[in-house]
């Protein structure tokens, strides 16, 4: 925390020179690193001076003032009592920080079992995502979506542009599954579907290199909204790459360009993305330090209608309040799935 502090101390000291401050590149990186460390700082320097507090008031009760001895005692109580959640804090601020966890977030929604009502499922996580995107004021953009008619989606992709945002919706990979009476269902039968929802924090230029010779590009004619145009140009692009497997298509733009654009950056994510989860798999013991970020076939949180409850299996949260969660209150839900993280990698640390 030394070590810390006087870092700090030298940044404040470098942003303060005239010379740095006329250079916009330099005070952008060194006014980065000073936001990064201001917390941790602010935070030990509140611990110090509870020690310092302890230490004071521990001389004051060695004293010969009677009255001064019983207000020191009273002091060290309240002192020594704040000192455990100080330390908490630090540990946590001290925790590896997560490398993509400022990155922009790609989501993909795929239904899964279920039919018709899990393709309803799918526009509902859409929907909930959004809107939490809304009251961050984030910005979203469409990838691409294969969309069934009915208001549903068998699959769609869409970016999430924000500060954080891949620090607070990386835990929404896994399988979803809702249970809930469906519309057609005349005897009002509870039906059990599923989606899966993947989070992958967006890759930049320089994170995947890919070879153009690689890729198989393909373009066709994109369907469902989007008016007359939508059958009339062959906009839409998917591109295949070939020593991988992976395929990624886009058929949100008018212009062929730019789809092939949002595509070939989808495909760098998915990349990126398959190199983290091999890093993950090879290293298990730290994989136990984490909440749900691993195996995205694990079955992650249960969505119940006629309860108006969502459950969250990996940390055993239940909350009743599904309407405000589906309409993106998903803030207690981020919040418990962080701490929970936390938690399990301090409990790592201490092994």
């Amino acid at each position: 925390m030394k070590e810390i502090e006087e870092s700090y101390i030298e940044i404040e000291a470098k942003m303060a020179d005239p010379e740095v401050a006329n250079n916009p590149q330099e005070m952008q990186v060194l006014g980065k690193k000073h936001a990064d460390l201001s917390s941790v700082v602010d935070a030990f320097r509140n611990y110090e001076n509870v020690l310092q507090g302890i230490k004071d008031a521990q001389e004051m009760i060695s004293g010969d003032d009677a009255e001064m001895r019983e207000l020191a005692k009273e002091e060290l109580a309240s002192l020594e009592e704040r000192l455990p959640e100080l330390e908490h804090n630090l540990q946590i601020l001290l925790l590896p920080k997560d490398i993509n966890d400022d990155r922009r977030v790609i989501i993909e929604i795929r239904a899964g079992a279920g039919g018709d009502e899990a393709a309803l499922f799918a526009s509902d996580l859409y929907r909930m995502y959004t809107r939490f995107a809304e009251r961050e004021r984030w910005r979203t953009e469409l990838i691409s979506a294969s969309e069934t008619g009915i208001g549903g989606y068998k699959e769609i992709v869409f970016r999430v542009d924000g500060v954080g945002a891949f620090s607070r919706l990386k835990f929404e990979s896994g399988v979803h599954r809702v249970q809930r009476v469906p519309e057609t269902e005349a005897s009002g039968r509870i039906h059990t579907s599923t989606a899966t929802v993947a989070a992958l924090p967006e890759a930049e230029d320089v994170d995947i290199e890919i070879n153009p010779q690689d890729l198989k590009v393909d373009t066709y004619r994109a369907s469902g909204a989007g008016g007359q145009h939508v059958n009339m140009t062959d906009s839409a692009v998917r591109i295949t790459h070939i020593p991988s497997g992976v395929v990624v298509t886009c058929q949100d733009e008018r212009s062929q360009i730019k789809n092939r654009a949002k595509a070939m950056q989808f495909l760098r994510t998915k990349l990126y993305d398959f190199e983290l989860q091999k890093q993950t798999a090879a290293m298990a013991a730290e994989r136990k330090g984490q909440v749900g970020t691993g195996d995205r076939s694990e079955r992650i949180r249960t969505y119940n209608f006629p309860q108006n409850r969502l459950s969250d299996h990996r940390i055993n949260l239940t909350l009743y309040k599904l309407d405000q969660i589906l309409d993106g209150d998903i803030y207690e839900l981020i919040q418990a799935l962080q701490e929970a993280d936390e938690a399990e990698k301090l409990k790592a640390l201490s092994v």
